[in-house]
């Protein structure tokens, strides 16, 4: 079975802990224990009804407010597919969080209440989900038993938000009309959507096709660790453990190390399991050469006809994570795969508006969960590509040196 990983996104009370609680409760994901704590959690709150967001929203403070505020991970499987979904806040002022969320996704589900139409937030994620180049997108039409399970008010919404994203680059997306409170075109098809001719949500999301999604062409392994045991019977093993970020690797293959340009051939490859023939993204593995080649973590294998160039000066699109301003002439680190630098902020080309994908070319300095434009210097070559690209290695994140808190996350342009 393959994995697919997709994010919930919308505004506030649009239903998305419900959603997801929905489908773990439907798909009978949840254990026994877990239902009988949140039918008690639901009745302490005086509810009529299980509450099943309270199964992905387990804050104290979110369960008060009836909001997500941090990003949740859930894990579930049906027989035909398995899921890691990242629940994701609605409030603007945790954007950052749903970059998070969103960064890894192969599909993103943007809730909409019917009953209040398309939002700043609906515009915000659609968005994010753009520039983050999540391939998958559901338009999941929330609360229908709230206006009567109205086609016109249905394609009202779906009209809108299709008019918006012609202006992104969004290559699938899906509407569906639903009720996470109640079930219908969640799990299974609902009666009372007669004129609605799609699948439900569960349906889609199993089928839906992602391996013409991953890059497949262009080789990248970025090695994370130089495994080396002592005991005596396996001294002479020397292996590169990582994961594969994109391309398919084989045993027998030619591969190149950089950034010292070294060639060797692939020995062997092993799994969790065992030895393998082959692996491709997003699998962790380890890689044994023919030769006696120096590589160390940061390095990069890829084929010797098609590898990234070295660069120090990137254009990238960044989120800024940070209650302190980014402003031109900080200096930060930067992690790009397995690989730690330093690097100058020369520029910042200009800020977006994601609401109205209105550019700030006058912006001087990127605030707590502004999107922007900017113009990074580093100090050691990079092994980078465009995250149009490759995913995987387009991406970075920015660090403060002094408190080592993670301040920004980027996606590269050009280089």
């Amino acid at each position: 079975m393959d994995l697919l990983r997709f994010a919930t996104a919308g505004s506030v009370d649009d239903g998305k802990s419900t959603l997801i609680g929905r489908l773990l409760y439907d798909s009978k994901s949840i254990f026994e224990d877990q239902l009988e704590s949140v039918e008690a959690a639901s009745q302490a709150r005086g509810t009529e009804y299980t509450d099943l967001a309270l199964l992905t929203d387990g804050l104290r403070a979110e369960r008060e407010q009836g909001i997500t505020i941090d990003v949740a991970y859930r894990y579930f499987a049906t027989p035909k597919r398995k899921f890691i979904i990242a629940d994701t806040p609605g409030h603007q002022q945790y954007t950052r969080n749903m970059v998070t969320g969103a960064s890894t996704a192969d599909l993103a589900i943007i809730l909409v209440d019917a009953r209040k139409g398309l939002s700043e937030q609906s515009r915000r994620h659609a968005t994010i989900a753009s520039l983050l180049r999540v391939p998958h997108v559901v338009l999941a039409v929330n609360k229908m038993d709230l206006v009567g399970w109205s086609e016109d008010v249905y394609n009202a919404i779906y009209k809108e938000f299709t008019e918006f994203a012609a202006k992104l680059d969004i290559p699938d997306l899906t509407a569906i009309p639903m009720s996470a409170l109640l079930g219908d075109n969640v799990v299974d098809r609902s009666i009372n959507t007669p004129w609605y001719g799609g699948t439900s949500l569960m349906h889609h999301l199993e089928h839906v096709h992602i391996a013409s999604d991953r890059n497949l062409q262009d080789v990248r392994f970025p090695v994370q660790y130089v495994i080396r045991p002592q005991h005596s019977e396996a001294r002479d093993y020397r292996g590169f453990a990582g994961q594969v970020s994109s391309g398919i690797l084989k045993v027998g293959d030619e591969v190149m190390a950089l950034p010292s340009g070294m060639t060797s051939t692939i020995a062997a490859i092993d799994g969790p399991s065992g030895p393998l023939e082959s692996a491709l993204p997003p699998m962790s593995v380890t890689i044994r050469l023919e030769d006696e080649i120096d590589i160390s973590r940061g390095d990069i294998l890829c084929r010797a006809g098609n590898h990234p160039e070295p660069t120090q000066d990137l254009d990238a699109t960044l989120c800024w994570m940070d209650s302190d301003a980014l402003t031109p002439g900080r200096k930060l680190g930067l992690l790009h795969t397995t690989r730690m630098a330093r690097a100058l902020v020369k520029d910042i080309a200009y800020e977006l508006d994601v609401n109205t994908l209105h550019r700030n070319p006058e912006a001087t300095e990127l605030g707590l969960n502004s999107i922007g434009r900017v113009k990074l210097r580093v100090t050691t070559p990079l092994l980078i590509d465009d995250y149009a690209d490759n995913r995987s290695t387009g991406a970075f994140i920015l660090i403060d040196e002094a408190t080592n808190r993670t301040v920004g996350a980027g996606v590269v342009r050009e280089h």
